[in-house]
Parts: structure tokens; C-alpha cells; sequence
């Protein structure tokens, strides 16, 4: 992306953002939307106007304070989102401007626009609608560096999905099964009709046998166990490993209702997993994290990132992946949005988009 070619900055008129606001410790109703002018975009940076944006887990933590490492109350969340470039800033490439992007920006993307780095921008193919792309940028891309970067899953390989249902699982079993990969996949059993058409073994998270169940499937263990849940149990994912099995830990949902230190939860499993990788046993515990080598350099992330996004929507493009998007609402009713994100009777990712 040539961020260089424009000298100065397109020509815009004021444009007035429409914004969700996060006041403090609230319940969903507690939201707030305002209205102000933002100012032109900067050097290097471009004025987007969002096309999709959604709830994840990410914005559940932090309305209760329990995200690792979010802003000081109040502000603007919003994890990613997709838009089109109505106008850039000084020393940008001004053939951006009505252009499609996803970018990810871990808060600010519930707006009607925003102001974001050229760097940060992530093409979307013309073909792709922008709620399908939403659904699957984070959540895409982490489900793609987990199986393939990180646990490396091969073909003929079972590994087991926590939370099959939800916005990371839902794409990380499609991307496994197109990978000829084995999984067993825990959810409610509302969604368990759903996930045998995917070609998956579900078992009821409710269960209070449920790592019995997973035994029986896989009597000799799996090969990965991806787990968002965290808290004691991770160690029932860590003993379903057999020899050279790979525990990737993504999250702390066992947590989120906790009082108390927020990073308080991940510090004692980054520790666990550390005891666990000193063992002679032949297998290995990871905790992922999408935000892993940003700061040692932008640039090779930026990349890494960039070149994963493509390959997953490039199977969006194919209808090899098929987005699950649980409901849409327009921005002005992002209180009912994150009341059903948080429900936990819903497979996929609810989407917000400008309006209806």
C-alpha cells in the first residue's frame, strides 16, 4: 500500500460521528450514544465510515472492567470493523478514498465513523459483504493463527473446540474440517444439530461429565484442545492431550464475572502454562494472543495479519467458509445487541451495522 503518493489531505467537509460510549462499570442499558465532529484526518491516517462492526467478548470484559488491558472509563469500544474510505490525510494515498477496509482496532469501531491509520487498513475483496467480513476479522483470524500458526493441526489430526458454537469457534471448526482436520466441538445442545451438519462431534458444555464424553470420542486423546474458558478447568483440556498435543489457551471466560483484579486471572494461567511446558510429557500449552509481536514490530504483524485475513476471506469469496452471523442492529441499538451477545443463546457473531 503506497501511504506516500498524496502530499495533502483530501478536501472534506466536517463530518458529525454517531458514537457508543462506554460511561463506566454498567449493564448493557447503561450505554451511551453521542454526537460530535470529528476533526480531518492526519498524517498518514484516513477518515473511514463503517459499514460493519460487532460484539465480542472482548466488549462483554470490559464493561465490567475485566479486560486485560482496556482504556480508562469512559470511551468508544468496538474491537474491528469494515468501511469505506471517504477521505485521507496528509501524505496518504488519496486512491484509498472509496475504497472497502477492515481494520482492527481493539476500541473505537462503534461509530458511524472513525479516524484510522492507512498502515492499519486491511483490503476486502469488492465480492465479500461487509457483515460476512466483519464476522470474520478477528474472529477469523484468530481461529487461522490458532490452528495453523500456532498448534500447526495437520490433516487426519482431532483436536477439540470449547465454545463450537461462538463467533471464534464457529469459523475455527469450518476451518478444520476444511482441513480434513477431526473435531469435537462442546456447545449447548441447541446448536448441536447445527454442528453435525458441520461434520462435528458435539458434546453439551453443561455437562458435568463432559470431559468423559470428550474421552470417549477420542479414547487416546487429541491432538489440540483450543479453550476460551480458562479458570480450573483448563486442566481437564490439558490432560485430554496425548503425547505432542498442543493446549491453546485464548481467553478467560470462566473469569468474567469476578471481582477484583482484571489481569489478575490471566497472569496465574500464563504461569500455569509456563509449569506445563517445563514437563518432560512431549506436549506443549500456548496462550494466544492476536495482539503477539506488535510492538517488537509493527510492520511484520501489520503483515502477518494482513496475508491471514486474505486467506480467510478468500474462503468467504469461495462459500468454503460461511460466516455465522447471529443477528443484525443498527448502531443506535447497540444495547440490544450486546444483551444478546451476552445471552449466550445465539451461534455466530451479532453484527452492528449504521442502520437497518
Amino acid at each position: 500500500m503506497n501511504t506516500t503518493a498524496a502530499a495533502t489531505a483530501t478536501v472534506t467537509a466536517t463530518v458529525t460521528a454517531t458514537e457508543i460510549v462506554l460511561p463506566g462499570k454498567v449493564e448493557p442499558e447503561g450505554l451511551t450514544l453521542r454526537t460530535h465532529e470529528l476533526p480531518a484526518p492526519g498524517k498518514g491516517q484516513v477518515l473511514l465510515r463503517m459499514e460493519a462492526t460487532g460484539v465480542c467478548f472482548a466488549e462483554q470484559q470490559m464493561r465490567r472492567g475485566k479486560y486485560y488491558d482496556q482504556p480508562p472509563f469512559p470511551f468508544v469500544p468496538g474491537y474491528d470493523l469494515v468501511g469505506t474510505v471517504t477521505a485521507t490525510g496528509p501524505e496518504t494515498d488519496a486512491a484509498l478514498t472509496g475504497r472497502r477496509f477492515a481494520a482492527v482496532t481493539k476500541t473505537g469501531a462503534w461509530a458511524s465513523h472513525l479516524i484510522v491509520d492507512a498502515a492499519d487498513l486491511m483490503p476486502v475483496p469488492d465480492g465479500v459483504d461487509p457483515a460476512a467480513a466483519e464476522t470474520v476479522i478477528v474472529n477469523g483470524v484468530t481461529a487461522w493463527q490458532m490452528l495453523h500458526r500456532t498448534a500447526k493441526v495437520r490433516t487426519g489430526q482431532t483436536i477439540v473446540v470449547l465454545g463450537a458454537n461462538g463467533g471464534v469457534g464457529s469459523t475455527l471448526v469450518q476451518l478444520a474440517r476444511h482441513a480434513g482436520i477431526t473435531v469435537i466441538g462442546t456447545a449447548s445442545p441447541r446448536h448441536h444439530e447445527a454442528l453435525r451438519e458441520l461434520g462435528v462431534a458435539p458434546v453439551d458444555y453443561r455437562d458435568p461429565d463432559l470431559y468423559a464424553r470428550i474421552r470417549e470420542i477420542a479414547p487416546d486423546g487429541v491432538d489440540a484442545v483450543f479453550d476460551h474458558v480458562g479458570g480450573p478447568a483448563i486442566e481437564e483440556s490439558w490432560q485430554l492431550l496425548r503425547r505432542g498435543g498442543t493446549l491453546v489457551s485464548y481467553g478467560t471466560a470462566a473469569s468474567k464475572d469476578e471481582e477484583g483484579n482484571s489481569q489478575l486471572p490471566v497472569l496465574k494461567l500464563f504461569a500455569r502454562l509456563n509449569a506445563w511446558n517445563a514437563l518432560p510429557n512431549g506436549r506443549s500449552a500456548h496462550f494466544y494472543n492476536l495482539w503477539a509481536g506488535k510492538r517488537r514490530c509493527q510492520k511484520s504483524w501489520q503483515q502477518r495479519m494482513t496475508e491471514d485475513l486474505a486467506q480467510v476471506l478468500r474462503l468467504v469469496a469461495d462459500g468454503t467458509l460461511v460466516p455465522q452471523i447471529a443477528a443484525k442492529f443498527a448502531l443506535p441499538d447497540t444495547v440490544d445487541a450486546l444483551r444478546l451477545a451476552e445471552s449466550r443463546t445465539v451461534a455466530g457473531k451479532v453484527i452492528i451495522v449504521p442502520e437497518l
